[in-house]
């Protein structure tokens, strides 16, 4: 189904769409940096920097699965306006900004996908809804950090079994410089999920605007500019969450860090390979509270764990309420 929107109203969704992408980088930007900059390897304008980058170097590694997942996978696109695209980015802007406030680690990823979903059911129902792919991401909000918990204490016991023989000192001096590597796959895995979730909803707006096809590729600026917009945003990170996530949890050193990272971002790959938007804040909560627990379950900061967990309970259907508001205030006004 083509709608008849205007140029107009199509660029400036999609500088909403880039802006909600921006900050997604801002917010989340404490997944990729938070551990390398609590345990002291770089400075937090020199992790920035690097995080971004690996954010943008992740356009020439992964494809776009993830952008089809949300473009097609979650509402059936025929049932897609620009009113349901103004309210399911709105929904997930306010909830972010929200989060971000109260240095909550919240998903952006699932804000936006409580927001395409409560912006969809707002206009036509639960008819259109896509209940494989929701179930797939569903599944994945459990998935996601169990996995990283998992990979996150096996990697921290395997760690210490190989360098048993090892003085404090030098294990420390190896994983300073190996932190470096691990911080980089993360921001890579972080760019490669995330970037393609605003892909996905900008292609949903083109493929209701008829500016696309369905079964046409993804214009090539859609991918570049959604890169760039989520490392930028990275760049500026949201210094709040940086804390709750780099010591509000478990305290960290170096190579607490790069088994954290390590296993948040072989959660990441997996994920994106099979075309699953999963939150890369869940991800790496998920990691540390393993390599905590692999010390000690009493190193785990298990109240601040348990009221992050409320934050990712609520996201979906908060996001989801703010957009079906937001998408009846657009239909009236715009």
């Amino acid at each position: 189904m083509h709608l008849h929107i205007s140029l107009a109203v199509v660029i400036g969704l999609v500088g909403l769409a880039l802006f909600f992408d921006f900050l997604n980088g801002f917010h989340d930007a404490a997944n990729s940096i938070a551990t390398v900059v609590s345990t002291g390897v770089l400075k937090p304008k020199h992790a920035v920097i690097w995080a971004a980058a690996f954010n943008f170097i992740a356009l020439w590694i992964f494809g776009t699965h993830v952008a089809a997942t949300i473009g097609k996978g979650i509402v059936d696109p025929a049932a897609v306006d620009q009113f349901v695209v103004f309210g399911a980015l709105i929904g997930a802007v306010i909830w972010n900004l929200i989060t971000w406030f109260y240095g909550i680690p919240s998903s952006s990823s699932h804000a936006l996908i409580g927001g395409i979903v409560g912006a969809t059911m707002a206009k036509a129902g639960i008819g259109p809804l896509v209940g494989s792919g929701i179930g797939k991401t569903v599944l994945f909000i459990v998935l996601s950090p169990l996995l990283g918990m998992l990979l996150g204490s096996t990697m921290m016991l395997l760690v210490a079994w190989i360098f048993r023989r090892s003085t404090p000192a030098r294990v420390d001096r190896w994983f300073r410089r190996l932190q470096l590597v691990s911080a980089g796959a993360y921001s890579l895995g972080h760019g490669g999920n995330d970037a393609q979730k605003t892909i996905g909803i900008i292609w949903l707006l083109l493929i209701a605007a008829g500016v696309t096809g369905q079964d046409d590729g993804i214009p090539a600026w859609v991918v570049v500019s959604c890169y760039t917009a989520i490392g930028l945003g990275t760049m500026f990170g949201g210094w709040r969450i940086v804390k709750t996530m780099g010591k509000g949890i478990t305290k960290l050193k170096p190579v607490g860090g790069f088994c954290a990272e390590t296993g948040g971002a072989i959660t990441l790959f997996i994920a994106s390979a099979l075309g699953v938007p999963v939150s890369t804040t869940h991800t790496i909560t998920g990691a540390i509270v393993g390599v905590g627990s692999a010390h000690r379950v009493s190193a785990v900061r298990w109240g601040l764990a348990s009221s992050i967990v409320w934050a990712w309970v609520l996201t979906i259907p908060a996001s989801a309420l703010i957009a079906a508001i937001s998408y009846r205030l657009g239909a009236y006004l715009l």
